[in-house]
């Protein structure tokens, strides 16, 4: 059992050597092929792993939580006031420190570091330490919560420090040989091999931008924000999370693909503020039904159901109709493909977009802008009207739906926040709901909106949209 054992560790071995010897195939290009030798087989990650984990560190972060009350009666007005405060305070709300613990990587020598979101999310004190135990305090540069990115920035007095390269995400295979480096559990600086188990996962569901690398390599809680590296020593994504019943790895890790990390890094040394480009239009995934119905050999691919007037789609004189197969040379199968594939384009450059139309393919040109702030968010709390006093609501445009992950809601008043103790969440108003007409008459903006409120009724009429479907309400005061 124990020869069994040694040689399949050789094995795994083996495969390292795969990725590290190179042969010219018949184009002139570099082929992977199998160890030709025992020597080969001895190869080791360590000259890997000595030049990756001084630029991975380890991120410690601690936010004020506040507990709830052992009890809503306690909270009561009514019981405060007969007992006032004799009780202390107990069964009040209490506030405690919570810690976390996560991985990030250096990108740059003068101290950015990119983790997840999630890791530092609501963080009033963040700690980075370096792989030599030195500790820093870390400054948020920016914090990207629909791609689960965040890139602090460490001072060191002026001492450069090791960092990652990118590598292009879109260079890597299934199968390709990767390192996952980070701090599981806290035990300290940990590394574990494996492959690229799939690539452009699309329903992992972690975030808003779904396009993941799927790797078997260990990830397990504290991995997060850590480096998935190639043999090369350079960084193909952060992982980010994985597919567990147990809360321990079983083999489905996910990872930011480097070219959104790139991304979003780009933005933090232009000054903080993250912009992406935008389609400008709405559109569903090609079915098999619908692939058959354009004439279309498999189904993968984005049907135009919507275009934006004088955004990127209509400059490019894509139609509503039109059916979207390629971006840049890259297949797109869904629309988290797209979205992906434009979101890390480069603003002010132009996208190679491959459609179909009529039963023929085309190329056009999809200039990569930002979504436009028209009209202008002009966010107020309405403090009167009845039916949703307390809410603070904003008028929809391309940028505030991109924000808010509303494709397509390009205008309207919507509300941003509907506080628990407001008259409009005790109506049943959620934010995110569309308000359309109040009382028959069209809610066209957020000032026109808290003009109508000033009316004074004992009955309304409420129209809105949520989650796609018109919903009617008759409210009484």
């Amino acid at each position: 059992m124990k020869h069994r054992r040694s040689l399949w560790n050789c094995l795994v071995a083996a495969l390292c050597a795969a990725s590290l010897a190179w042969s010219p195939d018949a184009r002139g290009e570099q082929a992977k092929v199998v160890p030709q030798s025992l020597e080969e087989i001895r190869l080791s990650f360590a000259p890997v792993v000595q030049r990756v984990a001084p630029a991975v560190v380890n991120i410690y972060a601690k936010r004020v939580v506040k507990q709830r009350a052992l009890s809503p009666l306690f909270e009561d007005p009514f019981f405060k006031r007969f007992f006032g405060d004799r009780f202390g305070g107990f069964g009040q709300p209490r506030e405690r420190v919570q810690n976390s613990l996560g991985s990030g990587v250096i990108v740059d020598s003068d101290g950015l570091v990119v983790t997840n979101h999630h890791v530092i999310q609501g963080a009033t004190e963040i700690k980075v330490v370096l792989s030599d135990r030195r500790e820093f305090d870390a400054e948020l540069v920016v914090s990207d919560e629909r791609a689960d990115l965040t890139i602090l920035r460490i001072d060191t007095g002026g001492e450069d420090l090791p960092t990652l390269e990118f590598k292009d995400s879109d260079e890597a295979e299934v199968g390709d040989l990767v390192l996952a480096v980070g701090n599981p559990f806290g035990v300290g600086q940990t590394v574990t091999s494996g492959i690229i188990s799939a690539l452009a996962r699309t329903q992992a569901g972690i975030s808003d931008f779904n396009f993941f690398i799927q790797t078997d390599a260990a990830i397990n809680p504290g991995n997060s924000g850590g480096a998935l590296v190639t043999l090369d020593g350079r960084l193909i994504g952060i992982n980010t999370a994985i597919f567990s019943r147990s809360g321990g790895s079983i083999g489905i890790g996910f990872a930011v693909p480097s070219e959104m990390v790139r991304a979003v890094v780009d933005s933090a040394r232009a000054g903080g503020r993250i912009v992406r480009p935008w389609s400008g239009l709405v559109g569903q995934n090609l079915s098999a039904d619908l692939a058959e119905g354009f004439g279309l050999p498999r189904p993968g691919g984005i049907v135009v159901k919507r275009v934006y007037e004088g955004g990127p789609a209509d400059l490019a004189d894509i139609r509503k109709g039109d059916v979207i197969t390629e971006v840049d040379g890259e297949n797109v199968d869904n629309l988290e493909s797209l979205r992906f594939r434009i979101a890390t384009g480069d603003l002010g450059h132009q996208s190679a977009v491959r459609v179909w139309r009529e039963g023929a393919p085309f190329a056009v040109r999809l200039p990569l802008m930002a979504a436009p702030e028209t009209p202008p968010r002009d966010a107020r709390m309405l403090r009167q009207g009845h039916p949703v006093r307390g809410a603070t609501v904003a008028n929809l445009s391309p940028a505030l739906a991109e924000e808010l992950d509303l494709p397509g809601a390009w205008s309207g008043v919507i509300l941003l926040r509907v506080p628990r103790n407001s008259v409009a969440r005790r109506f049943g108003f959620r934010p995110g709901d569309v308000l359309l007409e109040i009382n028959g008459q069209e809610v066209a903006d957020s000032a026109g909106l808290e003009g109508l409120l000033l009316t004074s009724s004992d009955h309304w009429t409420v129209v809105f949209r949520r989650n796609g479907r018109v919903r009617k309400v008759e409210l009484s005061a």
